[in-house]
């Protein structure tokens, strides 16, 4: 999984359009978002392998795959198609489904439950950045 994020990322990089967008001063800077998307992906990969070998077919494992589908979809709207708005409603879908797995596995896998709590709080900062870059431009 974190190789295909890699792959995703390493196809859909921000480039000079992303560099010439009005940003605010709370911007990571651009070597944060590869660390902290691998210490993520590793969190979400064994948060999934403990779904999946629970309850392949449960409801936590649809939001799981409904996240990571629009997690795999957000690079490609915001920084090939420059869809800054769009790429907004991508990741407030996926925050919901992040937060959905999180209350579906709370009392089932603690553990899987506790590993997409930094995630929860990465795409909620994501989405402010997100919204704060849209406003901007």
């Amino acid at each position: 999984m974190v190789g295909i994020g890699w792959l995703i990322g390493a196809t859909n990089l921000p480039g000079e359009w992303y560099a010439s967008l009005a940003k605010p001063g709370f911007v990571p800077p651009n070597w944060a978002f590869p660390v902290a998307w691998t210490i993520l992906y590793v969190m979400i990969a064994i948060a999934g392998w403990r779904t999946f070998r629970r309850e392949p077919s449960g409801k936590a494992m649809l939001a799981w795959t409904a996240q990571l589908a629009l997690n795999f979809a957000w690079s490609p709207v915001m920084f090939t198609m420059h869809q800054i708005g769009t790429a907004l409603v991508v990741l407030v879908g996926m925050f919901v489904a992040i937060v959905s797995y999180i209350g579906l596995e709370m009392s089932r896998d603690r553990l899987a439950a506790a590993l997409f709590v930094p995630y929860a709080a990465w795409v909620a900062f994501a989405g402010v950045l997100n919204a704060a870059i849209w406003r901007m431009n």
